[in-house]
């Protein structure tokens, strides 16, 4: 965790080895870059979410309750409630509770 501004974790969350929950930003413009500017943007993860392995959290990103972000993927934009998101960037693939794919 790079908690350089507020990182909150809900209830009966599964955070799985490697996720990294960054909250730290630094300009594109290489002038301030250079000065050594940095600002932050709180994270905030909702109860019974699933991080699974590797996840990356980029600044100021929501996830909402009971939902699953895959492994590996990378977390740009808010996650709405109730979905399973994958990818880089991570994109809502389905809803939670579509047990249709069991174990995933």
């Amino acid at each position: 965790m790079l908690d350089v501004a507020p990182i909150a974790i809900g209830a009966d969350c599964q955070i799985a080895s490697r996720v990294q929950l960054l909250t730290a930003e630094h300009p594109v413009d290489p002038v301030p870059r250079r000065a050594g500017w940095e600002s932050a943007r709180p994270i905030t993860i909702g109860d019974n979410v699933w991080l699974g392995g590797g996840v990356i959290v980029c600044p100021g990103v929501t996830i909402g309750n009971d939902s699953v972000i895959g492994a590996g993927s990378v977390v740009t934009r808010d996650i709405p409630p109730g979905v399973v998101a994958v990818g880089n960037p991570a994109r809502v693939i389905r809803g939670a509770s579509d047990s249709s794919r069991l174990g995933t």
